[in-house]
């Protein structure tokens, strides 16, 4: 559970699963050597899907992945009843982990957060990933909850996905949390700097345009070249910095359209994006020579 693992888009074709899209995303980041594919997570705009299309995305994916590459599924809701259901799925479908995202909406305390995922690290038999990301959920899972919850389930609570953007709660989960817990950075802005203090790896939007570049960055990071990971990681900054200039998957679905991967097509409440911000990331493709 290391390394670049990708947040795969879910391509879509006149408002349903476009299979060979999907088929052809996942040959593209074999190809390149990704390291980990989640499903169902938040670029794969999980959250516009019906569960019989969640059921039938997960039997296509993992028939074509397993044996091949990793993968981790996002199974979290707000709903504790429904996210054991999706767990369950998840271990039937032979995930690595369960990714499963702070609960969104309620606004939980610091003591229901940690209650929630003690709750289903008893009742579930999968690997958990918990996920913070604030901006999302509207509530952060501090660095003590997320410490706490590892030390109490060190064999089913494996790890953190943090986009909350915070090197220092990111800091403070790193130095403290039990040997064998791991975080992932969630946002790409900052993978670097998180792996040159602890991080073993990210969940990244970008590396769905430059699956081997991410990957090389990361790798170079976890063998301590640093020179090599500063240098991809400058290299990657407009990128990182155009795959959130308006809301995610938006601009990277816009992006893998204009690579002729998947059709630029996304569900409302998403809308394609604005005339200037289609201009603005059409250059940097071009000038990073995707397109």
């Amino acid at each position: 559970m290391k390394g670049s693992m990708v947040a795969l888009v879910t391509p879509f074709k006149n408002n349903e699963i476009d299979y060979n899209a999907l088929e052809k995303l996942i040959d593209f980041h074999i190809e390149n050597k990704t390291d980990v594919i989640v499903l169902l997570g938040t670029t794969a705009e999980t959250a516009t899907l019906a569960n019989d299309e969640k059921e039938s995305l997960l039997r296509f994916a993992t028939q074509r992945l397993k044996g091949k590459i990793p993968y981790i599924i996002g199974t979290g809701t707000n709903n504790v009843s429904q996210t054991l259901l999706n767990t369950a799925r998840a271990k039937y479908y032979e995930a690595e982990a369960a990714l499963i995202v702070t609960p969104y909406y309620n606004k939980p305390t610091q003591e229901g957060i940690y209650q929630y995922y003690s709750h289903l690290a008893k009742n579930v038999d999968i690997p958990i990933i918990m996920y913070n990301v604030p901006g999302r959920t509207g509530c952060n899972q501090s660095a003590e909850t997320t410490i706490k919850l590892a030390k109490e389930f060190p064999n089913k609570i494996i790890g953190i996905k943090e986009a909350s953007g915070n090197i220092v709660q990111a800091g403070k989960i790193i130095k403290d949390a039990p040997a064998g817990f791991f975080l992932l950075s969630g946002e790409d802005a900052i993978n670097y700097p998180l792996m040159c203090i602890g991080a073993q790896g990210c969940i990244s939007v970008t590396a769905n345009i430059v699956p081997l570049k991410m990957r090389n960055l990361i790798h170079a990071a976890l063998d301590n070249n640093h020179a090599e990971a500063r240098k991809i990681h400058l290299e990657l900054l407009e990128l990182n910095q155009n795959m959130f200039i308006e809301t995610n998957p938006i601009p990277v679905k816009n992006a893998l359209s204009m690579m002729g991967l998947i059709s630029n097509e996304l569900r409302l409440p998403l809308c394609d994006l604005e005339p200037q911000n289609f201009i603005k990331l059409e250059k940097c493709l071009k000038d990073n020579n995707l397109i």
